[in-house]
C-alpha cells in the first residue's frame, strides 16, 4: 500500500513530465498546510495566496529537481512555499506585530502545526515538540512556521540571541532523539 508520501514523490515525478492533473491533485492535497505556513509567515490572507500562486508555478517549472532519495516530498514542498513567502516578507518590509491585543495586533494562529497535529503520518513529531521544554519548542516554531530569524526571535521572546540559538540547536537535537 503506497504511503502519502510515496504518492507525493509519484504525482512530482507525474509534474515534472507536464501532467497538470498530477499538479492538481497535489494542490488537493497540499494547499491548506502550504497555504497555512505561508499565512503564518506573511499573516495576510491576499499575500499568502499570492506566495501560494507562485510557489505552484515555481513547483510546475521545478518537479524534475525533486529527489524522492533525499527528502520527503512534503518537506520539499514546504520549502518553496517558506522560501517564497520570506522572500514576499522582505520584499514587503513586512512589520513584526507584537502580539498585543490592546494595539489591534493578534498572533496567527499556527495553522501549519494545526495540520500538522490531524495528520497520522506526523503524530510522532507533534508528540515530540510538545515534550520539549516551552522555551525549545516557542524557538522552533517561530523560526520554522513562521519563518522568523535569530535576531527576530530574540527581539520578539526579549531573550540573549546566544539563548535562542541555544534553545533552538538544544530543541532540534531532543527532535532528532524523539523522532529516531
Amino acid at each position: 500500500m503506497p504511503t502519502e508520501m510515496t504518492e507525493l514523490a509519484d504525482l512530482l515525478s507525474q509534474v515534472a513530465a507536464k501532467n497538470r492533473d498530477a499538479l492538481r491533485a497535489i494542490y488537493t492535497r497540499q494547499s491548506t498546510r502550504l497555504f497555512g505556513i505561508a499565512m503564518a509567515i506573511l499573516r495576510d490572507r491576499n499575500a499568502a495566496a499570492d506566495v501560494l500562486q507562485d510557489a505552484f508555478l515555481k513547483i510546475w517549472n521545478r518537479a524534475g529537481q525533486f529527489d524522492p532519495s533525499r527528502g520527503d516530498p512534503a518537506a520539499w514542498l514546504a520549502a518553496i512555499v517558506r522560501y517564497a513567502a520570506l522572500d514576499a516578507a522582505r520584499a514587503r518590509g513586512r512589520e513584526m506585530l507584537s502580539d498585543d491585543p490592546d494595539l489591534g495586533d493578534t498572533p496567527v494562529a499556527p495553522v501549519a502545526l494545526e495540520q500538522l497535529e490531524r495528520s497520522e503520518d506526523n503524530a510522532r513529531l507533534h508528540d515530540c515538540l510538545q515534550r520539549l521544554p516551552q522555551a525549545n519548542r516557542d524557538g522552533i516554531v517561530l523560526a520554522f512556521v513562521h519563518g522568523l530569524s535569530h535576531p527576530e526571535i530574540a527581539a520578539r521572546l526579549d531573550q540573549p540571541l546566544g539563548t535562542v540559538k541555544s534553545w533552538i540547536r538544544r530543541g532540534l537535537l531532543s527532535l532528532r532523539e524523539c523522532l529516531a
